[in-house]
């Protein structure tokens, strides 16, 4: 144990005297939090609306009011012509066309079925998407003001329905998006700079050094491990404070819970930093490798997109990717509240990961007397 603890001692040392870890422990948190919670939002708010209102009545008057009220829509270049409006969308003045054909009015008046066309342009399908979602939920709200009115005339009694959104009232994407930030913040952190570290003593020559002491083969991986784990957990608390002061996130569930699994995740992303290390020779060969795995990782994280609307191949293959895991994990303990039973499954599965990956890292390392 002695031998592992000067190994610790060792490394914060080498960690204190290194300018560039040390800003990066404490502006890498910041930098994330500030700006990738902020750029990593699939909300959109100013989507350019042309209007061709070829009907001109109080109806369509009150549709585009109720769009031009929305805080995603602005209006533009109104006219009667729609393909004024299939210009405007080609040429990029606009994102979306409305067309209110003329009768609009009159067979609301009468009861009768109308229709409005939407023309979005598609070339970014998400936007596209979103757009049509909104145009969708303004549409829908002035027919059901429009079916209110008309029950309320008649004397009949309508349905009114009233949604409730459980762990996130209110759909902030900041708040979904923050406790995701963190565990790339702290995957980061665990996997590129510790084999960084490691492959950086190989370039100095000072492994060699390590290398003719009476130093076990686990001693040195975990002497290696225990300061990014604990540095790893450090900007976990850092992030999560930052979560909560700028972004209102909250933490529902037990930190205790969050902490042991961050952990054992930890422990299991140090163990492939230094497996991938103790193949590589030079510092720009692990940050290659490491590159090309993380970036795997975080697209199939459920990060930005659902995992459940993968191929299912792709979900078979996410079976593997312990960023998964941890951005589930981490979201149903802050904003659902979840215990140690609820995570039972990804809890047993990157315990799997840690023994494995340093068992990995301990085997590959090769010590030469």
């Amino acid at each position: 144990m002695k031998t592992i603890l000067y190994i610790v001692q060792k490394e914060f040392l080498q960690i204190a005297r290194d300018k560039f870890l040390r800003a990066a422990i404490i502006m890498v948190p910041i930098v994330q939090m500030l700006v990738l919670v902020y750029a990593a939002t699939f909300e959109m708010k100013n989507i350019k609306i042309h209007f061709v209102d070829q009907d001109h009545s109080q109806a369509s008057g009150e549709l585009i009011h109720k769009f031009s009220a929305s805080p995603f829509f602005v209006a533009v270049d109104p006219s009667e012509d729609v393909w004024t409006g299939e210009e405007n969308l080609k040429e990029d003045r606009a994102d979306v066309v409305c067309v209110i054909p003329s009768g609009f009015s009159e067979a609301i008046g009468t009861g009768n079925s109308t229709g409005i066309q939407l023309l979005i342009n598609a070339i970014n399908g998400t936007k596209a998407e979103l757009s049509y979602v909104y145009c969708q939920a303004v549409i829908g709200d002035f027919s059901n003001r429009i079916l209110a009115e008309k029950s309320m005339m008649a004397g009949m009694g309508g349905i009114e329905t009233r949604p409730r959104h459980w762990y996130n009232p209110e759909l902030n994407y900041k708040i979904f998006m923050a406790p995701g930030i963190l565990v790339i913040l702290v995957t980061i952190i665990g996997w590129m700079l510790t084999g960084m570290n490691l492959v950086k003593e190989k370039e100095r020559g000072t492994l060699e050094q390590l290398n003719v002491t009476p130093i076990h083969k686990y001693q040195f991986i975990a002497g290696k491990l225990i300061p990014f784990l604990l540095i790893g957990l450090f900007d976990l608390t850092f992030g999560l404070g930052l979560a909560r002061l700028l972004f209102n996130v909250p933490v529902e569930g037990s930190l205790v819970v969050l902490f042991t699994f961050a952990t054992i995740y930890l422990v299991a992303i140090l163990g492939i930093g230094l497996f991938i290390s103790t193949i590589s020779n030079t510092q720009q060969q692990v940050m290659f490798v490491s590159f090309f795995f993380v970036m795997i990782f975080v697209l199939m994280s459920g990060l930005f997109t659902p995992v459940d609307n993968m191929p299912e191949w792709g979900q078979k293959i996410n079976i593997i990717n312990p960023m998964a895991y941890f951005i589930r994990v981490i979201r149903m303990v802050l904003l659902k509240g979840s215990g140690f039973a609820d995570i039972q499954r990804e809890l047993i599965a990157i315990s799997i990961f840690a023994v494995s990956t340093n068992a990995l890292a301990i085997w590959r390392y090769r010590k030469t007397v």
